[in-house]
């Protein structure tokens, strides 16, 4: 199941970046659960030719976070905008001052990130 999810946030950022063709046996093996055997039947190619074309997109696509990181960031950036959420909260219901300035110094972080 994880490797679903990686495949799925992966495609999510860098699917694009696949030829029309690469993307849709993609799509029809990640997230329309078709079979090898299916979608070398609709395509055209062998079984072989569709793990191997799958294979070569999970390789480029992680290639593409390692080189850009892009989904690093946007984790790292949900963090913070979670902490900044949990310290609001709590700022308004104790009216604690210094939870204000830990909440710039997080958003200047965010800032940096990008």
């Amino acid at each position: 199941m994880e490797k679903i999810v990686q495949q799925a946030l992966l495609y999510d950022f860098y699917g694009e970046l696949l030829t029309e063709h690469q993307r849709k046996i993609y799509e029809d093996a990640v997230f329309g659960d078709l079979s090898l055997s299916e979608i070398a039947q609709e395509q055209g190619i062998s079984r072989q030719g569709v793990h191997d074309l799958i294979r070569r997109c999970d390789k480029t696509l992680a290639g593409y976070e390692e080189k850009l990181g892009l989904m690093e960031k946007f984790r790292q950036t949900k963090e913070k905008v979670e902490e900044i959420h949990r310290l609001t909260k709590e700022f308004m219901e104790t009216d604690d001052k210094a939870l204000i300035q830990k909440i710039g110094e997080i958003s200047n972080e965010i800032i940096e990130l990008g």
